[in-house]
């Protein structure tokens, strides 16, 4: 049954039951996490003092459009996925903390460059590295729980 929300005959039910789209959709959803948390990690350990001979301007140049990349992967394949049973997944706990968690990350990443943080380094800096990673997780985490509850 349709949600009466999203309207009547809303959403792509074939992503759902075609043997390749969702799978396929799921393995670029994955990579694009692969290519955001990983590129924030890298950066976000540069922020807390590691390896320093690496310059971190340089670094967060490179790092950004890899983690830019890895979101515009994960909100491609995930909206073709949520178009497969958008009624479900809106009724879905745990869908709707992983939508609650990435926006409280887009938000740390939005007050993150606002402050200047990458120039500062400084404590709150540091915190709001360890926010964004648990936050990501925390996605990751509610991502994986959707099948389940």
């Amino acid at each position: 049954m349709q949600s009466a929300v999203l309207g009547e005959g809303w959403g792509l039910p074939w992503v759902a039951s075609h043997p390749i789209a969702y799978p396929a959709l799921e393995v670029l959803h994955i990579t694009g996490i692969a290519l955001l948390l990983g590129s924030l990690v890298l950066l976000e350990l540069r922020v807390w003092g590691l390896a320093p001979e690496l310059p971190l301007r340089p670094l967060a140049r490179l790092a950004l459009p890899v983690t830019l990349a890895g979101f515009g992967l994960i909100v491609c394949s995930g909206l073709l996925m949520f178009a497969s049973q958008p009624a479900e997944l809106m009724a879905n706990r745990a869908f709707l903390a992983k939508l609650a968690l990435v926006l409280l990350a887009g938000l740390n990443a939005a007050w993150f460059h606002a402050r200047g943080s990458l120039a500062r380094c400084d404590r709150l800096a540091r915190a709001q590295t360890v926010l964004s990673t648990g936050l990501w997780l925390g996605a990751i985490a509610s991502g994986r729980w959707i099948a389940y509850l």
